[in-house]
């Protein structure tokens, strides 16, 4: 083997490891579904200032928008971790169903785009405003 072959062979092997690593890292780590006491409690974390009155879950747990005052407070997976915004409450109870997903627009541009899936035992926006904690 002459010094080019042997160079050839080292990048080669050297493109496949970091391949594998890229590959490898994009592996979302598992994020388990969430439930209203998960939600009050990573919403009291972002916003200290904003008691929750009332969670709505997504019908897959990836997602729940909760109401504070006038704001809605918006908890959504995110690849593999959650990411929460806010929009006025409003604004949420207005948001387009499409695809059974309830799409929330935000004002912030750099807001990612979230949408949270809708199901027909727990649906959105709520309706009945006797029986509804939302108001």
């Amino acid at each position: 083997m002459n010094g080019q072959t042997v160079q050839l062979l080292g990048s080669v092997i050297a493109i496949a490891a970091m391949v594998a690593l890229a590959a490898w890292a994009r592996i979302p780590r598992p994020c388990p579904p969430l439930d209203e006491e998960a939600v009050r409690q990573r919403l009291a974390v972002e916003y200290p200032d904003h008691p929750v009155e009332a969670v709505w879950l997504a019908a897959d747990g990836a997602g729940a928008i909760s109401r504070s005052g006038e704001r809605a407070l918006v908890l959504a997976r995110l690849g593999d971790s959650w990411v929460a915004r806010d929009l006025p409450w409003a604004a949420a109870l207005t948001s387009r169903i499409r695809g059974g997903r309830v799409r929330l627009k935000f004002s912030d541009p750099a807001a990612p785009r979230l949408s949270l899936a809708v199901s027909g035992v727990n649906p959105w926006p709520p309706t009945d405003p006797e029986s509804d904690p939302y108001g």
